[in-house]
């Protein structure tokens, strides 16, 4: 599997993350990281709580980095969250709804961390 592949397998914009990283080394090197760095999971966790600035402040770091590494669903659904949090903004989801995207990203993330951990053992 090539990491064109990877991108196209989860989803991702090649293209994108070459703009910004520029060598395919880099590349591999922090989309394999990326399920380690916990910024998806603490996202998931200020979910559980519930905490308005713990929602925006992991949803803008995470919202950043699937930005950066061409994860443009992860990205797309971290920015809903960070705009519905931002401080001196109205909310205009529910509850149920935050919850909801909560469980999109989950969803989105675990086809991720499993086209990378696809993408890695084919490397070996």
């Amino acid at each position: 599997m090539t990491l064109q592949e990877l991108y196209e397998s989860i989803g991702g914009d090649y293209s994108q993350v070459m703009r910004i990283l520029r060598m395919e080394k880099l590349v591999d090197k922090h989309i394999r990281k990326f399920s380690q760095n916990g910024v998806v999971e603490r996202l998931l966790e200020a979910g559980q709580r519930k905490d308005p600035t713990e929602l925006f402040e992991a949803s803008h770091a995470m919202k950043g980095v699937c930005g950066n590494l061409g994860l443009k669903a992860l990205c797309d659904l971290a920015s809903e969250i960070s705009e519905e949090f931002r401080p001196g903004s109205a909310r205009r989801m529910s509850d149920e709804e935050v919850d909801q995207k909560l469980e999109e990203i989950a969803a989105s993330y675990q086809k991720v961390k499993e086209g990378i951990l696809q993408y890695a053992e084919a490397l070996q």
